[in-house]
């Protein structure tokens, strides 16, 4: 409700709209305040070749990073020549709203003039999620008290030439650049290939070919302006910049409204000609189909999404707001991505370079797969279009199978530091895990036959391949070298996520072989046509997971990170001023790998994915552990944290946790919003009120019989949360009150049957199911019983000192 120039970069990432394929980031419409005017296509990128100080075989050859494409946002005002500029304008009024049912970002000022003229301004913006390939905006300007020559400029800018900068140092000045931004380039990015103005019409076009990656891009704006005022329109278009200019003799009450209709197009190759046409195309629909039937229809789409996908908790208002954006920028970030991943920071800004990690299969496939299984079929389906890529890559590295990427565009590593990148081989393990969610929650069998079958058998081989065989006290198979989740542990040997998460990745893979060949004779035989694959494949898959070796401390009662985790000496927490955080940036590698600190949950992970391994006594001794050397600088961390300290006991943690996790963006936790939102984050958001307090869990993704488990763990805060979840063609509403649990039916016919606490309970359409909870299981009070010394992750310090190496 007012302009804030500190907080811009922040404001832009939490304003942006998008659909998934294009973001156009919070901007104010006359683009003179900014801290980044972005618009972001999913998957538009520049290559460049990446630089090593000291060259190795098989490292990282081409970086990848989004490329900022024309910016389409800008319109200028001026009243009798002066104009408007939001941080310096004399503002009687000022809101600027994002509307989650109607996708529509809506400002409205109200400015006095320089020369005392009172004017109006309402602006809205809409990404619409029906038509991939189009933007809305409407800019509506009111005289109230007195004539005034009005000129509106509406622009397509192409800006990446002014926004050339070295990367920015941390905030403290030590010098080191912030790997989570996305590189600058020295050179013109942007080649141009077009630039038209039709001055009948007010249509203006841009088209360009990016200068190393040969990706093209054309973009065109149509114009219709509404008004009784007389006007005049003039157009200008050259190489970087295109423009409509409406000059109107204004009259008090009347509005003067431009209606902008702007469409993107793509492409690894196409001419930008080709492209311009593609957006014309777009654009002569739109027309047809008139601008309110688009509104319409973004209303009706939107309903339907929050109809599958809203989650409530009654008589917590902030609480409940902070949900719902992050669920509606999951869904900004994934709905039309098709044929692409879905980016680390989505469509919102130009964090991470634009990169797909681990995080989309891991914190944002689950919400996808439950709610939107169409989407996570997109996404999925993306990962197999990149299994050719990743078999190369695994043969670089001397492996069979295949490897995917640590981080990528294109389907090529562009991790330059292998470390805690390429050494992150469970990637393979996290996009088997989220396939095979998927299958067990949709049936989606054909899929799973005819394409992603190929991605089990692939990422299985390259198990197989990376680990041995070692005989001691038992023959046990060893997975060495690796880098699990904890970017603060790298390239060690048996990492517990890795093997566990592996060991999964072999079991099911040998499952999905035998069942095809069981129930699919002819898919089987193209399977091998394909793969290659040989008889006895699947069974040394089975052996090698039958004797992986999970690591276990006997005397603590843990599981280690990795084989040597518990023999560095723990980080002194405590005595670590809150201003060296994030470590990463304040601290070399070989420092912080030296300690038991942990940059986010890992082992605590595993126990939330692979539940069904590990007791309750040793979930909880493994909470105790693990949690007060997490610093929690990574975003992906509190959620799991939250998750598991729900199911261990510690319900106050858990939900502080929760909270911490639930404001990373709009409290701008991490001093990076600017960048982008944290799509991941905002995932694991719905995964800890699902899986957390909801207490949710899917053990039938292995493969073999479902089992859709239910043990609800609601803070005492709440007095209830609603999720639905959507399972083989059914959308079930879950309830969790304090004293009952209600199953119903809102979609499709069922039956669906639950495990509730360990009974099982059938829920079927028109007939809901109420089932009494008579205790939530342990809860503790206070904190868990932290060794002296530790530091918790959420900042508060434990008293006393560990001694150096004890």
């Amino acid at each position: 409700t007012r302009f804030d120039g500190s907080d811009l970069g922040k404001t832009e990432s939490l304003f942006t709209v998008g659909n998934g394929y294009l973001g156009l980031r919070g901007n104010y419409s006359e683009s003179r305040d900014a801290h980044l005017d972005g618009t972001f296509i999913n998957g538009f990128h520049e290559t460049w070749p990446i630089s090593h100080a000291e060259e190795a075989y098989g490292f990282a050859r081409i970086g990848q990073t989004i490329v900022n494409v024309p910016d389409p946002k800008v319109i200028r005002l001026y009243v009798d020549d002066e104009p408007l500029q939001v941080s310096t304008a004399d503002l009687l009024e000022y809101e600027r709203a994002l509307d989650f049912r109607t996708g529509v970002l809506d400002r409205e000022l109200l400015w006095r003039t320089p020369g005392g003229k009172r004017v109006r301004i309402r602006s809205t913006r809409m990404v619409p999620l029906e038509q991939r390939h189009l933007a809305i905006i409407t800019f509506e300007v009111t005289l109230l008290d007195q004539r005034a020559s009005l000129a509106i400029s509406s622009q397509l800018v192409n800006r990446q030439d002014e926004q050339r900068e070295e990367i920015p140092l941390d905030q403290s000045g030590g010098g080191t650049a912030d790997p989570r931004r996305a590189e600058q380039f020295d050179r013109r990015v942007l080649e141009p290939r077009i630039h038209a103005a039709d001055p009948e019409t007010g249509r203006v076009s841009l088209g360009y070919r990016t200068a190393q990656s040969g990706m093209t891009v054309g973009v065109v704006a149509d114009h219709l302006l509404e008004t009784e005022a007389s006007y005049a329109m003039e157009v200008h278009a050259e190489e970087d910049l295109a423009k409509a200019i409406y000059r109107v003799a204004a009259e008090p009450g009347v509005p003067v409204r431009l209606t902008k209709l702007v469409s993107f197009h793509t492409a690894e190759s196409v001419p930008p000609r080709e492209l311009i046409d593609r957006c014309e195309r777009t654009l002569a629909r739109t027309r047809e189909e008139g601008v309110a039937h688009q509104f319409e229809a973004q209303r009706a789409w939107l309903d339907e999404f929050w109809a599958r996908a809203d989650v409530e908790v009654a008589g917590q208002p902030a609480v409940q707001q902070a949900i719902r954006w992050n669920l509606f920028s999951i869904l900004q970030a994934s709905a039309r991505a098709e044929g692409q991943g879905i980016a680390a920071k989505g469509v919102s800004g130009s964090g991470y370079g634009g990169h797909y990690f681990w995080d989309t299969e891991i914190y944002v496939m689950p919400f996808l797969t439950y709610t939107m299984p169409w989407a996570a079929r997109n996404a999925l389906r993306f990962r197999y279009n990149l299994l050719d890529s990743a078999r190369s890559r695994a043969r670089e590295l001397s492996q069979k199978g295949a490897l995917f990427p640590w981080r990528t565009i294109n389907g090529q590593e562009a991790s330059a530091y292998y470390a805690a990148g390429t050494a992150q081989y469970h990637i393979d393990a996290d996009v088997a895990y989220a396939l095979s969610q998927y299958v067990g929650a949709t049936r989606d069998e054909e899929f799973l036959a005819h394409e992603a079958v190929d991605i089990f058998v692939e990422t299985a081989r390259m198990w197989a391949d990376l680990g041995f065989w070692r005989d001691e006290t038992r023959r046990t198979f060893h997975i060495h070298g690796v880098t699990g989740p904890d970017e603060y542990t790298t390239v060690v040997n048996d990492n517990l996520y890795t093997n566990v998460l592996a060991r999964f990745n072999l079991r099911r893979a040998a499952r999905a072989v035998w069942e095809l060949e069981r129930d699919d004779p002819p898919a089987y035989a193209d399977l091998v046509r394909r793969t290659g694959l040989a008889p006895d494949e699947p069974d040394e898959w089975a052996a090698c997971a039958d004797g992986m070796s999970i690591p276990f401390d006997s005397f603590l009662g843990i599981h280690p990170q990795d084989a040597h985790f518990l023999e560095r000496e723990m980080w002194d927490l405590e005595n670590t001023p809150l201003d060296k955080r994030p470590l990463l940036l304040h601290y070399h590698p070989l420092v912080i790998y030296r300690f038991q600190v942990l940059k986010q949950a890992d082992v605590v992970l595993a126990l939330f994915l692979q539940g069904e391994d590990f007791t309750a006594e040793q979930k909880r001794a493994d909470f105790e552990y693990y949690d007060p050397i997490t610093t929690g600088d990574s975003t992906l961390s509190a959620v799991v944290q939250s998750i598991v300290a729900a199911e261990v006991g510690y319900h106050e943690l858990a939900l502080r946790y929760f909270h911490s996790a639930l404001f990373v963006d709009l409290d701008d936790r991490h001093n990076n919003t600017a960048d982008g939102v944290h799509v991941a984050s905002t995932g694991g958001v719905w995964n800890a009120l699902v899986a957390g307090f909801g207490g949710f869990r899917d053990r039938g993704s292995g493969g073999g019989d479902q089992q859709w488990l239910l043990d609800p763990r609601l803070p005492e805060e709440w007095t209830s949360l609603v999720y639905r979840l959507t399972l083989h063609g059914t959308r079930v509403r879950v309830t969790v009150r304090r004293s009952e649990l209600e199953l119903y039916v809102e979609h499709g016919e069922g039956p669906l049957t639950f495990s509730v606490r360990g009974e099982p309970v059938k829920v079927a359409a028109g007939a809901p199911v109420v089932v009494p909870l008579e205790h939530q299981g342990p809860r503790l009070d206070g904190e868990p019983p932290y060794p002296a010394g530790i530091q918790r992750a959420d900042g508060t310090v434990i008293s006393a000192i560990v001694p150096s190496g004890d």
